[in-house]
């Protein structure tokens, strides 16, 4: 598009070049160079050259010493209002699309006449508004917004060239019906009186603020402006440090902090958000969490409401950091993948079993649904996995010589309930705790086949990482039954005349918690 006569008022602009946006620091001449430049501090560093000093002159700063550069204005677009981006994204003419497929927003359509097209293409009738990277700088003539898309309650403006919030409020204030506001890979330069701004918000439930270079205290200092918000998604951000919101954000239920490197230590400060359900951080470089206001075995009256707690990619390598989520009231969904804690164990399964065990109420783990069966095994294998050490810290069958120490007992918060749901372990179920080899984890499994007596049982070395399915692979080669339709159960000596199924092929053998001598029943079809 033709660049507008540029003027010392384009510092702090929005501008993008080649494919790239930045904001305007600088405006004016840079000798020994004749004419105008632009001094500009790109969102991606590596575009830069400098940090706004050119031959031992400061003409700008940047936060990043490689971040700025000049550019003639000419090369640079200063971007389009609202009105003109609608036009260019949704509005087609109409003889180019009778009879076409035409994409709307990311839905495909079949204009099929004259009167489709008027129906289909009626922007006064639009929700929802996809305008992300068209260059969006301002809201354009008076009133045009809110005659153009009166419906609007969806609007995802990611990755424009808004230069600040007063400009964006004069977008949606327009916008009477707007509920969900995605502002990602912007730079908005913030408001010194944002409750000025509220009323542009007043309806606003969702917002999205990914990658905008934002602080924690610049978040606060924006939150008066939306009073109403439930969800707010602040991943790749600037946020280290975490204050504790007062009188703002209380309504917030979904909270979104991943991809920031946080000071673990501040982050209690969130935990008094009142209906926060859902809570993510992943990649936050999170090690620790404590909450001392509750004993092992209590629960803490932190974060009361929260539900769903993401922990994916941190640096968590210590199981107290899990006996600490038992102490939350109401954690139902947990996601701790790649974790270092997880190498501990021989493998994932085991880890995710020992995970299980030790949060009561977790109804789904790194996205999986634990269901009643997963979680009697898991547990059951957790009484015989720290049996001798809870029998070495003071731990006995007769209950009124059952006094473990307070160090198992902080180890293991949930022991003590485990052995008063299942009965203690017998002495021949506890397993000592061995480091990872092979030869440790194999185990002797008797295969029977009960309805057919010709065949002997057939007695194998398997490790207990081994899938159903491979199971089933190498039962088809020693009972020569290609192409057959196993099914696999087992009976283990504890509970003699039970057999449990061994549905799923894609689990482990320790999944259903077989162990070393036990037996396992083939039938086919």
């Amino acid at each position: 598009m033709k660049t507008p006569e540029v003027s010392e008022d384009a510092v702090g602009r929005r501008v993008s070049c080649e494919g790239e946006r930045g904001t305007v620091r600088y405006v004016g001449p840079v000798p020994p160079t004749a004419g105008l430049w632009l001094g500009v501090e790109w969102d991606n560093p590596e575009r830069g050259k400098h940090d706004g000093s050119h031959e031992g002159v400061r003409y700008f700063t940047c936060r990043h010493p490689t971040g700025g550069s000049f550019v003639r204005p000419k090369k640079a677009s200063f971007g389009v209002d609202y009105a003109t981006a609608l036009q260019q994204r949704y509005q087609v003419e109409l003889q180019e699309v009778i009879g076409e497929e035409v994409k709307i927003s990311s839905k495909t359509v079949m204009m099929v006449g004259f009167e489709d097209v008027k129906q289909k293409q009626r922007l006064e009738t639009l929700t929802e508004v996809g305008l992300r990277r068209c260059e969006v700088s301002g809201p354009g003539p008076e009133n045009e917004i809110r005659n153009t898309t009166p419906f609007a309650e969806s609007l995802d403006l990611s990755g424009n060239l808004l230069s600040s919030w007063e400009v964006l409020a004069a977008i949606t204030e327009q916008l009477e019906s707007l509920q969900v506001l995605q502002l990602s890979h912007n730079r908005l330069s913030i408001s010194s009186d944002p409750s000025r701004l509220s009323p542009a918000f007043s309806r606003l439930r969702v917002l999205s603020l990914n990658s905008c270079a934002l602080t924690w205290t610049q978040v606060l200092h924006c939150a008066p402006m939306w009073q109403q918000l439930e969800e707010l998604y602040l991943a790749d951000n600037d946020i280290t440090e975490l204050q504790r919101p007062e009188h703002v954000l209380q309504a917030l239920k979904v909270l979104d902090l991943s991809n920031n490197q946080i000071n673990q230590e501040t982050v209690l400060e969130i935990s008094h958000l009142p209906w926060l359900e859902k809570l993510n951080l992943s990649s936050t470089g999170l090690s620790v969490i404590q909450f001392s206001d509750a004993s092992p075995g209590n629960k803490t009256a932190l974060f009361p409401a929260l539900k769903t707690l993401l922990l994916d990619d941190n640096n968590i390598s210590e199981w107290r950091v899990v006996n600490e989520l038992e102490k939350l009231a109401s954690l139902l969904h947990l996601s701790c993948r790649r974790n270092p804690l997880q190498q501990k164990e021989k493998n994932l399964e085991t880890a995710r079993q020992i995970i299980i065990a030790r949060l009561s109420r977790l109804e789904l783990l790194d996205m999986r649904q634990v269901l009643s069966d997963e979680r009697r095994g898991a547990e059951l294998d957790y009484c015989k996995m720290f049996g001798l050490a809870w029998l070495k810290a003071g731990g006995h069958n007769d209950p009124e010589k059952n006094h473990p120490n307070t160090e198992f007992m902080s180890e293991h918060p949930r022991f003590l309930t485990l052995i008063q749901k299942y009965g203690a372990p017998e002495e021949g179920e506890l397993r000592e705790q061995k480091p990872f080899a092979l030869k440790n984890q194999l185990l002797t499994i008797t295969f029977i086949c009960p309805e057919d007596s010709e065949r002997k049982p057939i007695e194998k070395k398997l490790p207990g990482s081994m899938i159903v399915q491979k199971v089933k692979g190498l039962l088809h080669r020693l009972l020569k039954l290609p192409g057959a339709e196993l099914k696999l159960t087992y009976t283990c000596s504890k509970m003699a005349g039970r057999e449990f199924e061994i549905d799923n092929d894609l689990k482990p053998l320790e999944f259903y918690s077989v162990e070393d001598g036990d037996r396992i029943l083939v039938r086919w079809s």
